[in-house]
């Protein structure tokens, strides 16, 4: 856990970002799943044994470590903003029964061409999301555990 701690705080310093108590638990809480929450459920994670931190709080926490491109905003339904530290491409699954997401790898879908869609537009970047329902025997478990 020790060895965890300090790796998180020199990524922290790494990218230029003051080392502040919630930005640790906050990305400390990111890293540790992959269920890619949203700003009310990393507040109610974080303030399950003692009150803490506050929604705005964790909004600014987020922003600047988005901003630094440490963790990525998922937007996989209408209205919610769920957040992700795995920033290496990858695609994503979503679940319209139980709601479930799962990362896709990015080499699964390696015949996309976004150099051909259409004269005049110039792609910086893509992300397929895959909607679907899941068997429920998958358990959704988290690579990381």
């Amino acid at each position: 856990m020790q060895q965890e701690a300090h790796t998180i705080i020199q990524t922290l310093k790494s990218k230029g970002l003051r080392v502040t108590p919630q930005r640790f638990a906050v990305y400390a809480n990111l890293l540790s799943r992959c269920d890619h929450p949203t700003v009310e459920t990393i507040l109610a994670d974080l303030n399950k044994d003692f009150p803490v931190s506050s929604q705005a709080t964790i909004y600014s926490s987020l922003q600047a470590l988005r901003e630094v491109g440490l963790v990525r905003e998922v937007l996989l339904e209408e209205g919610v903003c769920r957040y992700d530290a795995n920033v290496e491409p990858h695609h994503h699954f979503y679940c319209s029964r139980c709601g479930a997401i799962e990362d896709i790898p990015w080499e699964t879908f390696h015949c996309i061409d976004v150099n051909n869609i259409g004269q005049g537009i110039h792609c910086e970047s893509y992300e397929v999301i895959v909607r679907g329902w899941c068997d429920g025997q998958r358990g959704h478990l988290c690579p990381k555990a």
